[in-house]
C-alpha cells in the first residue's frame, strides 16, 4: 500500500488483566480506542493522546502490537497503530465521541467488538 491518505493511532488498554472497549453513538460500533493524528505529532503521541480523550485515562506505552491497514467509509487508504497500555491514572467519563466503555476479558472483547481486525488486536493482549 502506499503512502496512507489516513494515519490514526490508538491502544489496547490494559487493567487488571481486562482491556477497555469503547462503544461509539456516532457509528453504533465497539471499537479499540484510536484516532487520527494530528499535525506534527508522532504516532505514539497520537496514541496516548486519543486513548486520554475517547476514555479519561492515562496511560504509559507498552509494546506496539500489529497494525491495521484498509479502507475507511469515504474510500481512503488508512494505516492504524496500536499499543499495549497500561492505565497509570484518570477514569472513564462519557463524551461526545464515546457513551460507553467497558473493561472485559481479550476472549469477551473479541466477541464484543464491531470489526474482526480489533477482535484480533483484543487476543494479543492475552
Amino acid at each position: 500500500m502506499d503512502e496512507p491518505e489516513v494515519r490514526a493511532a490508538g491502544g489496547v488498554v490494559r487493567r487488571e488483566g481486562r482491556i477497555a472497549v469503547v462503544h461509539r453513538p456516532r457509528y453504533d460500533d465497539w471499537s479499540l480506542p484510536k484516532g487520527k493524528l494530528d499535525p506534527g505529532e508522532t504516532w505514539a503521541e497520537a496514541a496516548l493522546r486519543e486513548v486520554r480523550e475517547e476514555t479519561g485515562l492515562e496511560c504509559e506505552l507498552g509494546e506496539e502490537l500489529s497494525s491495521t491497514s484498509y479502507h475507511d467509509r469515504k474510500g481512503r487508504s488508512k494505516l492504524v497503530r496500536y499499543w499495549l497500555m497500561d492505565v497509570v491514572g484518570g477514569e472513564f467519563e462519557p463524551n461526545d465521541e464515546v457513551d460507553e466503555l467497558r473493561w472485559l476479558t481479550p476472549a469477551e472483547a473479541a466477541a464484543l467488538l464491531t470489526y474482526p481486525r480489533d477482535a484480533e488486536l483484543a487476543q494479543e493482549a492475552v
